[in-house]
């Protein structure tokens, strides 16, 4: 409706009321705004209980509704809008020619009659308020024939706030009325102009965009406060998280980004609403480079193939989206083509834009994609085509077995050594601790040199590296010295009853003629005697132990378990000859090294675990009387000693006798 005479400005702003948007306008005082047709229109208060004039016409539509008026830098103020139609009939017009007039006055009235009409309002609580508007009708001016419109503007309504709910009514019968409500507080605030209004007490913020840094910074629009609660929401109408700090990268900047403001410290804080970047152009990029596009295939109840689509971006796009089939290019199908609007648009979980479609009647065989178009980008998007999840499961399933047996292989390597420790005790009837630490004795030849020395050595020092305990007679010549060396040899087979191990016995091609020699001997001794109570006497710093041994071996050689507590080592460069090894000797297991170390190395590892279970221990040897070792120590490991040994027996309790240097 338009109103001559009248400068009236309007701002329509969008706030959800139930009738129409809210209007700022400017104003002077009350007003009214005839339509034409009408004239020397004023305005006045009534009493509500006036009965009406004579004149007064009969209100047939009555509509009201709030509006914002402000003038110049003054505040803004809530007025009342109420607009008005009526019928103009000549009986509408009081008869007054017997009033005094003369005959050319009576005549210009019966030509433009006077009438008026007469509005109220109120609110529950208070007593209505009247308006009462006098004019003046121009029937040949009237624009519709008998018909006018009057608008009447009310500003500050007594007793009317915002949130009131107003009872509008003409006061002539039947009295028309209706029931508007005014805005309320928050929907006001949250306008442009909410500076405008006193109730309104909302913070501001300013947006600072610095491209060096590659941020934004927020700052309170007073510089004497600091920064006050901010929430952020992508679209008007968005849901709004709580931001806790003071810059946002600029790469999560987009032109649907909103801020709410508010005071925590008032009891009744109110909220302004700004989005500062609605005309950014170059952030336009951030908002595309977070389109995401998802495909899915489906059937219809009445088995019609389906290709669903769902996009998603920070804000509510414009375009379009269709479906192609995938060749060398996407080949658009025709006829299938969407638009993209900003209406239908929901907003998920994430505070992302959603807007889902379908293509209905599609052939899937050909394994459709999708393809989009965003209004202001200069390309198109896709294809985004859908991922066959039966096929990814069973490649996630073919990979996982190839991990796994790539792990087993791995595992395999990294503990071969273990494993091939286990398999040669399982077939050797038991399983073996590995890793325990195991003692071993090596003893060397009654004919030592300089070659054999550093070749002993060096054995020693390789299972040392091994991990195993380990003795060598060479390297206990102070030892042997101060005990001497059949007690020495003594106490290291009571070693191996605690730990568990072997005892390694090189030879050489003179070892092996003294072993002869002395197994000789024993036979002559037997021969003679009937027993082996008598051995010859040898002469080297290693004659008692290495005869010591070979007395020990011939004394488990009788009970069938030589095999299992000594071993016999010798090396390619001093072996000599090949020939036959002495009785004594014979049965046990011998390694040529370098050639057969590892062989050695397993053997030392589980080979003597079968010598706990025959629960036999070293202390079965008594050393005493006639039937003890003889040992006999002047003048240190050079001097000559003379040997005779004898088993006691097989006893499982045996005590151990003490040992005693004579």
């Amino acid at each position: 409706m338009i109103f001559p005479g009248r400068s009236v400005w309007c701002l329509l702003l969008t706030l959800h009321m139930s009738a129409c948007s809210l209007e700022i306008s400017g104003y002077d005082s009350h007003e009214v705004i005839c339509s034409q047709g009408l004239s020397d229109c004023t305005m006045k208060d009534e009493m509500p209980l006036t009965l009406p004039e004579n004149d007064a016409v009969d209100v047939q539509n009555l509509t009201a509704y709030f509006k914002l008026c402000c003038k110049d830098t003054a505040p803004c103020t809530l007025c009342l809008v109420i607009d008005t139609e009526f019928p103009i009939d000549d009986e509408d017009v009081e008869d007054e020619g017997h009033s005094g007039l003369d005959e050319e006055d009576y005549r210009e009235e019966m030509r433009n009659p006077k009438a008026s009409l007469t509005v109220c309002y109120n609110t529950a609580p208070t007593m209505p308020s009247c308006k009462k508007v006098e004019f003046t009708v121009n029937h040949t001016a009237l624009t519709q024939q008998n018909r006018a419109k009057l608008s009447i503007v009310i500003t500050e309504p007594a007793g009317v706030t915002f949130s009131s709910q107003v009872i509008v009514y003409s006061s002539k019968l039947p009295h028309p009325s209706l029931t508007v409500v005014a805005p309320s507080l928050d929907e006001v605030c949250s306008q442009r102009l909410q500076e405008r209004v006193e109730q309104c007490q909302a913070p501001e913020i300013r947006s600072v965009i610095n491209q060096e840094m590659n941020l934004v910074e927020l700052q309170s629009a007073d510089s004497n406060k600091s920064l006050p609660s901010v929430c952020v929401q992508y679209e008007r109408n968005g849901r709004c998280q709580t931001l806790n700090r003071t810059t946002i990268p600029l790469y999560c900047v987009t032109p649907c980004m909103c801020f709410q403001v508010w005071d925590e410290d008032d009891q009744r804080p109110r909220r302004s609403l700004s989005c500062p970047f609605i005309n950014t152009d170059f952030l336009q990029r951030n908002m595309w480079q977070n389109v995401s596009v998802s495909v899915n295939q489906g059937q219809m109840n009445n088995y019609l193939s389906m290709l669903w689509w769902n996009i998603s971006a920070p804000c509510r796009l414009e375009g379009e989206v269709w479906p192609c089939y995938k060749e060398n290019s996407c080949k658009e199908v025709k006829g299938f083509r969407q638009q993209l609007t900003n209406g239908m648009w929901r907003q998920n979980s994430k505070g992302q834009w959603e807007k889902k479609g379908v293509f209905e009647d599609i052939n899937l065989q050909l394994s459709p994609c999708v393809m989009v178009k965003v209004k202001g980008m200069g390309h198109e998007l896709g294809p985004f085509c859908f991922n066959n999840t039966d096929r990814w499961r069973w490649s996630l399933l073919v990979v996982g077995v190839m991990l796994l047996v790539g792990l087993t292989v791995l595992l395999f390597c990294l503990l071969r050594d273990s494993v091939k420790k286990w398999v040669w005790s399982w077939h050797h009837g038991r399983f073996v601790e590995i890793g325990r630490r195991r003692h071993v004795v090596l003893l060397s030849p009654p004919d030592v040199d300089d070659g054999v020395s550093d070749s002993v050595c060096r054995l020693g020092s390789l299972l040392c590296n091994q991990g195993f305990s380990v003795s060598v007679d060479q390297w206990s010549r102070k030892e042997q010295c101060t005990l001497g060396p059949l007690p020495w040899l003594h106490s290291q087979l009571l070693e191996l009853n605690s730990q568990g191990g072997q005892v390694v016995l090189v030879l050489t091609r003179k070892a092996l003629e003294r072993a002869e020699e002395w197994t000789h001997r024993l036979k002559e001794v037997i021969k003679t005697k009937g027993d082996d109570k008598g051995l010859p006497q040898i002469a080297s710093p290693y004659s008692d132990v290495f005869m010591a041994a070979l007395c020990l071996i011939q004394a488990e050689k009788q009970l069938g378990r030589a095999a299992e507590r000594f071993l016999l080592v010798k090396f390619d460069s001093h072996s000599g000859s090949d020939r036959t090894l002495p009785e004594p000797l014979q049965g046990l297991l011998l390694f040529q090294l370098p050639s057969q170390t590892q062989a050695l190395l397993t053997e030392l590892t589980v080979g003597g675990t079968r010598t706990r279970s025959c629960r036999r221990t070293w202390t079965g040897w008594k050393w005493s009387g006639s039937d003890r070792w003889r040992a006999k120590t002047k003048g240190g490991p050079d001097q000559q000693t003379t040997l005779q040994c004898k088993h006691v027996g097989d006893e499982k309790d045996m005590e151990t006798q003490p040992l005693k240097n004579p």
